[in-house]
């Protein structure tokens, strides 16, 4: 039996989903018709219908029929509510009417088949929220609720999934997009990039998909689904954290290496090359996370650009840095810097490699790290 408080999604646990996983990450990514998917289905959820309207031009052009977009949106209906889901149909009325003025015929696609006779949707929707998760659901808030459940059974996966001119894996990607475009739905996240993993979507793949997140929808949120999605990878439970209000770029690749403490990622913006010696990333932190101790020949500044951190200069005291603090790290001063405990922390990093690489230290203490005025 499953214990959990989730609504929207069916949750699994994670370590029975992802030996199912059969594929080969490194040849699979999102075909384009996928993409388009992505964009159509977080905006849809965030109700940004300017950049929808853009999304569906995309889509069309794309290959997806005017089936295939029809139903995505009435399934985000039961993940974004019936206002957005309504307002994405109509916009979608308004798109084809202004592609046939300009004699576009797009295709309309196939209707589902008729729903299997001498079932009731209640019975239908079990076996279907069954066969996608590879267990029976049940516990938790379904026993302390049970109304939910039985709408998710009926309306979600009888009604919706119950239609097949849309695969369970195309469903999934419509449902990952839109949770990971809205705030607060983490948790239904978490177990729906686990349900995807089990129904052939790669990892590859879904970091795709977040990608088009943090660049066409919301940096932020691009933040926290990689964040999510790194965590069931890692199969390590997610906590959320207070984020900063404002991320200014994605945030990169996780950083995998022996020179940071806790996860730390890396969006490089501007690399050395051989006309130009400046190096410029961006650093998101999460918290606790820090740098091992380290200097750079050449000096560094520091930008902090959102959350709460930490920057400390060898025989000197911890200081704090917030957004808006400007740090010039002098040439050959061994210092570090990181996230602080409880708060992530984003910083973009301008180093001078004219003199040579940054020279890599040992790793920050506890001690070092949780007393203010340590002094080393």
């Amino acid at each position: 039996m499953i214990k959990n408080t989730i609504l929207f999604c069916c949750c699994i646990a994670i370590h029975h989903l992802l030996p199912a996983q059969t594929k080969t990450d490194s040849s699979l990514s999102l075909s384009p018709k996928e993409r388009s998917i992505v964009a159509i289905s977080a905006h849809t959820a965030q109700g940004n219908m300017p950049q929808l309207q853009t999304a569906l031009h995309d889509g069309l052009n794309a290959g997806l029929t005017i089936s295939e977009i029809k139903e995505m949106l009435v399934q985000l209906y039961a993940y974004a509510g019936f206002p957005r889901s309504l307002n994405a149909l109509n916009n979608l009325m308004a798109v084809l009417e202004e592609r046939k003025k300009k004699s576009v015929n797009d295709a309309a696609g196939r209707e589902p088949s008729p729903y299997p006779a001498r079932k009731t949707m209640l019975q239908t929707g079990t076996a279907n929220q069954t066969k996608l998760t590879g267990r029976k659901i049940d516990g938790g808030v379904y026993e302390f609720a049970p109304a939910i459940d039985r709408f998710l059974k009926e309306h979600l996966f009888g009604a919706i999934f119950g239609r097949d001119n849309l695969d369970w894996k195309t469903r999934e990607i419509i449902t990952i997009a839109a949770l990971a475009a809205m705030e607060g739905a983490e948790p239904q996240l978490r177990s729906h990039f686990g349900v995807g993993m089990y129904n052939d979507l790669t990892k590859n793949q879904l970091a795709e998909l977040v990608t088009i997140i943090e660049k066409e929808v919301s940096p932020k949120r691009g933040m926290v689904a990689r964040q999510v999605l790194q965590s069931v990878i890692d199969q390590k439970p997610y906590t959320t954290a207070t984020l900063p209000d404002e991320v200014i770029f994605s945030i990169g690749r996780k950083i995998d290496n022996n020179n940071f403490s806790g996860t730390a990622w890396l969006n490089q913006l501007i690399p050395t090359d051989s006309s130009n010696n400046i190096m410029v990333g961006n650093v998101t932190f999460e918290p606790g996370a820090r740098t091992n101790w380290h200097l750079h020949p050449g000096g560094q500044i520091l930008l902090a650009t959102g959350g709460l951190g930490y920057y400390q200069e060898k025989g000197s005291p911890k200081r704090l840095l917030r957004k808006g603090d400007v740090v010039k790290c002098l040439p050959n001063v061994p210092h570090w810097h990181g996230a602080s405990h409880d708060q992530p922390f984003i910083q973009i990093a301008i180093t001078n490699n004219q003199n040579g690489a940054t020279v890599w230290m040992q790793p920050v203490t506890d001690q070092e790290y949780y007393n203010p005025n340590q002094k080393d």
